[in-house]
């Protein structure tokens, strides 16, 4: 494992950033997202006896394998995505927006049909792909090369036009991005760029909603919230918007530990860089970790990870297969949680600077003791279930 700590943090700053996840803009996306009809909270786990054998304070794990019924937190930030998209639209604003009025024939008859669009390893495609049709539009899907069968099957499943190219995951991102101005669809992607960053920031106010539950739960539940949170990243997008959340929400801040595969580590060449660019990261980008294959930072997220991230970590995909194993086998008296490559990185990661004398420095770095308090999210369930069966068996 490569790790490099943050020397730009200013945890007690405000900025633009932080207006994100403010009072007004969270109250619009929990309202948006609980007037879907399958909307529930996801699972908080407690995992008490493995924080116990750890050495740590508390473990907590927030299970979005149970979102929507789609096994992955992705929709929550596509859905709101296109929710925002709809309502400038309609010339409404968004505390108005909810699911029964996005579906009248009214609001259909007055947008008429749309096409989204987007790139995405599985999850992401899949949440923007079921809302499209939940909501009775169309959806075209582009895959990277190398892209999982049976997730292509579930994208396919919800009746979008879905292709694996032959491309790596940014330059799909491209791909879609061409398409969608060739033929007047409308992109859906978690990346910025120029002249393209409002969606970006809605789909990482979208994934709020996540994180506002498991700060809700660990407080009337527990009595606690985190002094450390792990959260991974692919083009930082999910990963900025927990930080921003809990930064802005919170008056102590957690620290804020930044996990990436060792293939596809661009925001940690970014902060060891520190030289006031974004770094990328090219090739195949080959990984387990196909949510997290991603090698060029979304800007928008980079600024609040800048500010609030303490640590980044690169690190290779043993790591995620320990944190599968671990959580699909826990301790007696701790709960079973099914988690995919890309969901499990983090458990795998604590579980390392706990039980390794090698990283004993690092541990006390970041003020990892018995007083912890971990919060961890599991993104994603067994979204290709031979390969999970796969990793964890053999």
């Amino acid at each position: 494992m490569k790790w490099v700590r943050n020397m730009n943090i200013q945890k007690s700053e405000r900025n633009e950033m932080n207006e994100l996840f403010d009072e007004n803009a969270i109250e619009n996306v929990i309202r948006f997202h609980k007037s879907f009809p399958k909307y529930q909270e996801t699972p908080l786990v407690r995992l008490k006896n493995l924080a116990n054998f750890l050495g740590i304070g508390d473990l907590f794990v927030k299970d979005e394998s149970f979102r929507f019924g789609l096994n992955s937190f992705k929709v929550l930030g596509g859905s709101y995505a296109i929710g925002r998209l709809l309502a400038a639209k309609l010339g409404k604003p968004m505390n108005e927006m909810t699911y029964e009025l996005l579906c009248s024939e009214e609001t259909r008859k007055k947008i008429g049909p749309i096409t989204f669009t987007t790139a995405t390893d599985g999850n992401h495609g899949r949440g923007v792909a079921w809302t499209a049709a939940q909501l009775g539009h169309k959806a075209v899907i582009y895959m990277p090369k190398g892209s999982s069968e049976i997730r292509y099957r579930h994208i396919k499943e919800t009746g979008a036009e879905v292709y694996i190219t032959d491309l790596n995951y940014d330059d799909s991102v491209r791909l879609a991005a061409h398409n969608a101005k060739k033929y007047g669809w409308e992109m859906i992607q978690d990346t910025a760029w120029d002249g393209y960053a409002d969606v970006p920031a809605h789909i990482m106010q979208g994934y709020a909603t996540m994180a506002y539950e498991a700060l809700d739960q660990m407080e009337k539940m527990h009595g606690k919230r985190p002094t450390h949170i792990f959260a991974q990243a692919g083009v930082g997008a999910f990963a900025g918007a927990v930080l921003g959340f809990f930064n802005t929400v919170l008056e102590h801040k957690p620290v804020g530990v930044i996990v990436e595969p060792e293939e596809a580590d661009c925001l940690f060449r970014t902060c060891k860089a520190n030289d006031g660019k974004l770094h990328h990261v090219g090739g195949d980008l080959k990984t387990i970790m196909a949510g997290l294959a991603c090698g060029e930072p979304n800007p928008i997220s980079w600024k609040i990870l800048n500010q609030y991230a303490d640590l980044f970590v690169s690190l290779p995909d043993d790591v995620a297969e320990k944190g599968m194993r671990i959580l699909g086998n826990p301790l007696r008296g701790d709960e079973r949680i099914v988690s995919g490559e890309s969901g499990a990185v983090t458990t795998g990661l604590v579980y390392r600077l706990m039980q390794d004398a090698a990283y004993k420095e690092l541990r006390e770095q970041i003020g990892i003791d018995r007083n912890s308090v971990i919060l961890l999210f599991s993104t994603e369930g067994d979204t290709d279930p031979h390969m999970y069966r796969k990793i964890v068996w053999e």
